[in-house]
């Protein structure tokens, strides 16, 4: 909830273990992202209350936020995190209702796994196992 204090985004933070959470404004749309770098950079470091100050008031609303479509590629998704230096993004579907949220780590996380899948094929064709060669 956009209108939400500060402190209620901290405390989900820390209960769900995740460093962002999407805000909706009062129709359940999405409306903005918050992440732990928003309360770092805007209520720690400057003395503010994040009992006093709504969430509205830090997050990256709708005009600013980045997100990817669900049919988006992963290098597509990583592409614009790193570009715009953001380490979580908004999956949205084509009606721009939100389908969920990945971060940098899922990104890299699947990188990786499809990196190592490649370098199984890849092995495996130069020991001449699998393939046409008909044995696994």
């Amino acid at each position: 909830d956009e209108d939400a204090m500060v402190i209620d985004a901290v405390q989900k933070f820390a209960a769900f273990k995740v460093g962002c959470l999407v805000c909706v404004d009062d129709k359940g749309h999405l409306s903005g992202v918050i992440s732990e770098r928003d309360y770092i950079t805007k209520i720690a470091l400057l003395g503010r209350k994040s009992s006093e100050t709504k969430v509205k008031e830090i997050a990256t609303m709708s005009s600013k936020l980045i997100t990817a479509n669900v049919d988006e590629t992963v290098e597509a998704c990583m592409e614009k995190m790193l570009s715009s230096d953001i380490r979580h993004l908004p999956l949205v579907n084509d009606t721009g209702d939100l389908e969920g949220m990945i971060s940098i780590k899922d990104l890299v996380k699947t990188t990786v796994m499809e990196k190592d899948e490649t370098i199984k094929v890849l092995t495996n064709f130069a020991l001449g196992k699998g393939g046409h060669f008909g044995s696994d």
